[in-house]
């Protein structure tokens, strides 16, 4: 069982599956970065305050959070998107 549990650990594609699992949380904190550092108060300085916490339906129903994630996640989205793109332009 021990040298199927280590045939299973040390092949090819579950090393590459884990690289690219730390690589990717490495990566994500860089682009949360420029979501929150950069991006985020550049949006602030145009529009406003782009912090929606407060919305709320009623007394506790805290919309304003789930407007605050659903745009946090279009910006990541948006940036993933051109950060990829430009990558793939550079390997060509």
């Amino acid at each position: 069982m021990w040298s199927e549990l280590k045939a299973f650990l040390l092949r090819g594609d579950v090393i590459t599956l884990a690289v690219a699992f730390i690589i990717g949380g490495a990566f994500n904190k860089i682009v949360d970065s420029l979501v929150a550092d950069v991006i985020t108060p550049i949006i602030g300085m145009v529009i406003g305050n782009p912090d929606f916490s407060s919305i709320k339906i009623g007394e506790s129903i805290m919309i304003g959070n789930f407007i605050n994630a659903v745009l946090s996640f279009l910006i990541v989205g948006t940036v993933l998107f051109f950060l990829i793109k430009a990558a793939g332009k550079k390997a060509e």
